[in-house]
Parts: C-alpha cells; structure tokens; sequence
C-alpha cells in the first residue's frame, strides 16, 4: 500500500478506528463522521507530511489530502476495515443541527458521484464542442455514442441518486435503485405522450392531464429523468417504510417480503404524490433561482463569485450544488455554477503572483503543485496551503472572483452540463442547441480577468514580498556573514526553559515519540516562560500560543510544542510576546503559560523541543538532564548538505 504510513497516522490521530463512524472522500479530502471530535489530534494532523489541512464542517471532520485522496482513501479504508465493519446508528455519534444535518446529508448524497458526473459531463461537453467546431454532425455514429456516455449517469440519474440516498438513510440501497429505475421506465415515460384522459388543477399553476389511473386513483406523470428532488424524498420515505417493515415481518421471510412491501407501497405513492409534489417544489426552486439572477445579473455573479470559495471552506457550497444540478434538469440550465466559474483560476492567478514574488523556498515548491491544481479546477492545496495562511492572497482573489462573477452574470453566461473543472470546464457552457454563444465567450472573458486581477493584485499587494524585503535586507548588509553561514557544519540549539529532560520517546503521543514530526528532546518545564532557543524568524505561532516554530537564517527549523493537546484550551493560560513573521533573538521571552491551571485542567506539560527539517542534519543530546534557559541542548551536524 503506497500510503500505508500515512493512513495509519491518520486512523490513528482521528481517534482510532473506534472512534469512526464513517468515512468517504471528495475531490481533496478524507470527510470523517467521529464519535468524539475531541479525541482527535488535530494539530498533529494539520503538521503532518501528506495532509494539506484539517477543517470540521457540516458536522463532519475533514483531513484535506490534496488531489491523490482516492489512493489515500484506500490505504485508510483497507487498514481501518471500515467497509467491512459493521453499520453503526449515527445517534451514537454527536447530535447535530438542522443546518449541519442537512449539509451532512447533501454531501453524503452527491459525493459519491461526482467524479463519474464530472466524467460524464466532460465527455458530453466536448461533443458539443466537437459540433461546434465541424469535425462531425450530431447524425453520426461517433456522436451518438459519446452522447450515451455523456448522458448516461445523468438521464439516469434517479437510480444513482437512489443508491446513494439509501446508503446515508440506512436503507436497502437496491430497494433505493429499484425506486429510481422504476421513475425513469421508458414505457410509463411514453404513455404521457398520448391523449390525456382528464385534466387535474386546471387554470392552475399546478395544472397537469391525467393520462393513466392507479386502482382508480389519478397518476400525473411527469418527466423524472435528470432530476433529483423526488428520487432524494421518495427513498427517504422508504427508508422509514422499509425500517417499519423489518420490525414488524418475521425474520424467516424478511429477505424478500421487505423490499416487497416496499416497493409496493414506495413506488405507487411515488407516482402519484411524492414524484408531482417535488417535481413542482423543484421547478419552484429554479423558477425563484432564476428570478433572484434576473434581478441583478452582476450583482448576483459579484456575490457568488466573491464568496464562493468561503462557502468551500466552511462546506456550505453544498447547499448551492443541489439547486444547481436541480436547474439543469427541470430548465435546461444553470446561472449558478456559471457564477463561480472563475473562482478557480482567480486563486490560481493568485498563487502564481505568491510564486513569483516570494523568496521563501517552502512558498516556493509548495506553490508550483498548488497552481497546477488549480488550473484543473482542484484549490484546496492552493487555499489551505497559500493564499489563505497569508490572508491578503486569498482576500484579493475573493474580489477577482466575484469581478469574474459580475462580468458573466452580464453576459448571461450558463452552464448546461455538469461537467469537468478548471480547464476542462469550458465545455459546460456550450449551449446543446445554439453551439457557442456570447455566454461561452463571456466565461472565457472572466476567466482571464479573474486570473490576470488575481495574479497582478498579488504580486503588487498581496504581501508575499515581506519576508523577502527582509531577506533581501539581511544578505545585503550580512553578505559576509551569510557566506560563512552556508560553510558552517555544525549548529546548537539552546534550551528554551529551566526544567528536566526526558527522552522524546517517553512524550504520549505517537507522532512526537516516534520522530515523525522532528527528532530532538522533551522538557518538563519547571517555570512558564518559553525563551527563544535560536535566533531567526518566527515561522508559524498557532492562534491558541501552545506552539511555535522558528526558522534561523541557516534554515534550521524548531518546534516547539507546549504540552500535549493543549490545543484544547483554545488559548487560555496562554500569553504571547511575539507574532508570526517576527525576528527574535536567542534567549528573548516568546511565551508565558500557567503550569498549575493547565495541569488542573488535566493536561501534562511535557514540552517536545524538535528539528522539523531533521532530514538535513544530525540530532543529538549534548546538555545534561537538568537545564536552564540557555543552556547548549542539541548539538545539529550536517548531512548531506551543509547548514
């Protein structure tokens, strides 16, 4: 298994498998169910090699992975046994909230088929760019043939949906594909081409004919193909049939008088109330999409364009996809995804300009994958990894975004299929039956002013430079000095507190003790004041002040991490003296924290003193066993490169 190592990390910093619930994955991310989000170690999962970041949303637990999530899934699944394990109720786990359960519940549903609808919607995108540009005609076998891949997951999406929608409610997940194939049969689809029998509703909105009768009572028909809302409502209800059904039939005959009784009462009140009610609900959702666009076009693309990306984060963007998908299916097509559609390359622009104009090598190799994610539509990296750490980027591609959103809102830009991202994107807006129209150009008009605003706002304000003014302040009056730095092979770390020492082994926690997140010493502090080991520049100080890194200007990185899980007081007992970016001199004051209140609460203090970049140097003890602040620590020689 490629990623073994790194899903046992994970299984194990979630929690363990015990504390799993469940587990899928998107696009970039692992979306973990816990039991206790508490027992995870999220500041351990955050510094480990291979995870981008970690984020809690919609009521789930997010290890963002970046685009080889798929291959990490495997290892994590494989070695948890998590498909194999038992189903577990989701009323063991934590009570949620409407909103949470509701975003819970459309990404349960959606996920699972968005690669394949991605896919799909690709290859029926470039079919029609294909038409457009005469290389065949839509009468030629080579054309009708990509449109049944094109469209096979999506007409017949009611019975993918079922299987998904019966997986998240805990139902029979082929009594939920039963359902869906039963609302897209082709021969109750045709017999609403004939003569209508009666009319129901009539002078109403509502108003729909009556073409055939079930024992008496009168079935509407309507087109289910592509559409979402009544398959979702339909297995929900046979979720709640089917479970009624399981208590109240016999175990020897359950195997096939459930799906039975199922079907037999799902299906008919499907057609006849189910199907017509959310059938209307979603052309009434479209209608009112489409009415509030109407409105102000710019102002509606300017909207969701800025925000788009913060409705990622915070995984509220799921809320929009459903309405998105439930327009192309009842009207055709879609100004929402249309809307953000620049989002991408505006935080790919942005990453471009950090790129560019930042000195710091870790920005450097961190950026080159980040923008070539980006550029097929995948931002995480670029998000968590880049922009959104230095806050201006990420501000400034918000606007370019939304600048992007206003000028196809003013063209009307739509997209007609659900298809691939970023570049591959380009075909979704081509219309199946004008070709390419002023809305196609007007996507292609706000992608190259979102990327050009993104990348030139950056690279002239968007602060990647600061660490570089005083870089290029440091060799130009230390040029002497820096020389003879690269020659030095060897370095010393000072110890940070008054306190014993103990062996990083003996910390109880395992990404620490085993070295996997640098090798160095653990100290018991006997006083709160964390002095500066080294002098450098304050690399990263987490919002809570429980760690810091520093890196020196021979590349050394320290970490030091107070306590264990300590992260968990969210701040208290702890007082900084400095602030990320800062330059500190060995022996300043950085830090203060309150032994005996954080020892009350019920966390150690035990202090893990490592080199993060330990792959460069050798790692040594060379204090003793009881140190001041001050006192000679690690002794740091060099590998293969010289410090």
């Amino acid at each position: 298994m490629k990623y073994e190592q790194l899903a046992k990390d994970i299984i194990q910093n979630v929690g363990g498998k015990e504390n799993v619930i469940s587990v899928v994955h998107c696009i970039t991310r692992l979306r973990f169910k816990l039991r206790d989000e508490g027992k995870a170690n999220t500041e351990v999962l955050k510094n480990m090699d291979g995870v981008v970041t970690v984020m809690k949303s919609g009521g789930q637990y997010q290890v963002v992975i970046g685009n080889h999530v798929p291959d990490v899934y495997k290892d994590v699944v494989a070695i948890g046994g998590f498909q194999a394990a038992a189903p577990v109720e989701e009323e063991d786990g934590k009570k949620q909230g409407l909103f949470n359960s509701f975003i819970d519940m459309i990404s349960g549903i959606f996920t699972p088929t968005l690669g394949v609808l991605a896919a799909t919607g690709m290859i029926k995108g470039f079919n029609a760019l294909f038409i457009a540009l005469g290389l065949y005609t839509n009468k030629s076998g080579t054309y009708n043939i990509l449109n049944a891949i094109g469209d096979c997951l999506f007409y017949f999406f009611p019975i993918f949906l079922g299987f998904t929608a019966a997986k998240k409610f805990k139902a029979n997940q082929f009594i939920g594909m039963a359902i869906g194939a039963a609302l897209v049969y082709p021969t109750l689809s045709g017999l609403s081409a004939g003569k209508p029998l009666y009319t129901l509703f009539e002078g109403t909105m509502f108003q729909s004919p009556v073409h055939i009768t079930f024992l008496g009572i009168p079935v509407i028909l309507m087109t289910y193909s592509s559409t979402v809302i009544p398959i979702i409502v339909a297995t929900w209800v046979g979720a709640k049939v089917e479970k009624w059904f399981t208590k109240v039939i016999p175990d020897v005959v359950k195997a096939f008088l459930v799906p039975f009784f199922t079907l037999l009462v799902v299906v008919p009140l499907t057609f006849i109330v189910i199907g017509p009610v959310a059938t209307w609900a979603g052309q009434l959702l479209g209608q009112l999409t489409i009415w509030l666009v109407s409105l102000s076009p710019i102002i509606a693309g300017l909207f969701l364009g800025a925000f788009w990306q913060v409705f990622v984060i915070f995984g509220l963007h799921w809320g929009l996809v459903p309405v998105a998908i439930n327009n192309m299916a009842v009207m055709g097509s879609d100004p929402v995804l249309a809307s953000v559609f620049a989002a991408s390359f505006a935080q790919t622009g942005a990453v471009l300009g950090v790129w560019l104009k930042t000195k710091d090598q870790k920005v450097k190799s961190l950026s080159i994958p980040a923008f070539i994610s980006g550029i097929f539509g995948v931002t995480e990296p670029a998000i968590y990894g880049i922009t959104l750490p230095k806050k201006k980027p990420f501000i400034i591609s918000c606007i370019a975004a939304g600048i992007g959103g206003a000028i196809t809102g003013a063209f009307g830009t739509r997209t007609f299929i659900m298809g691939g991202l970023g570049v591959f994107g380009f075909p979704n807006m081509i219309s199946p039956k004008d070709g390419i129209t002023a809305g196609f150009w007007g996507a292609v008009i706000a992608v190259i002013v979102a990327f050009i605003l993104g990348f030139v706002l950056t690279y002239l304000f968007g602060g990647a430079g600061k660490e570089t003014a005083s870089a290029g302040t440091t060799e130009k009056n230390n040029t002497n000095h820096n020389k003879a730095a690269t020659k030095v092979e060897k370095a010393v770390i000072s110890s940070p507190f008054n306190g014993d020492v103990k062996p990083l082994s003996e910390i109880k926690d395992a990404a620490f003790a085993s070295g996997a997140l640098g090798k160095g010493i653990a100290i018991e502090p006997a006083e709160g004041k964390l002095f500066s080991p080294v002098s450098g520049t304050v690399s990263a100080l987490f919002p809570t002040n429980h760690a810091i890194g520093i890196t020196t200007e021979q590349g050394i990185e320290v970490l030091i991490h107070i306590g264990m899980d300590t992260v968990q007081l969210e701040g208290k007992y702890f007082t900084s003296h400095t602030e990320q970016g800062a330059t500190v001199e060995k022996g300043q004051l950085l830090i203060e924290f309150d032994i005996a209140q954080i020892k009350k609460a019920g966390y150690i203090v035990t202090t893990p003193v490592v080199v993060t970049n330990h792959n460069q140097f050798e790692v040594t003890q060379i204090g003793g066993n009881e140190v001041k602040a001050g006192d000679q620590l690690l002794g740091l020689s060099a590998k293969s490169v010289a410090i």
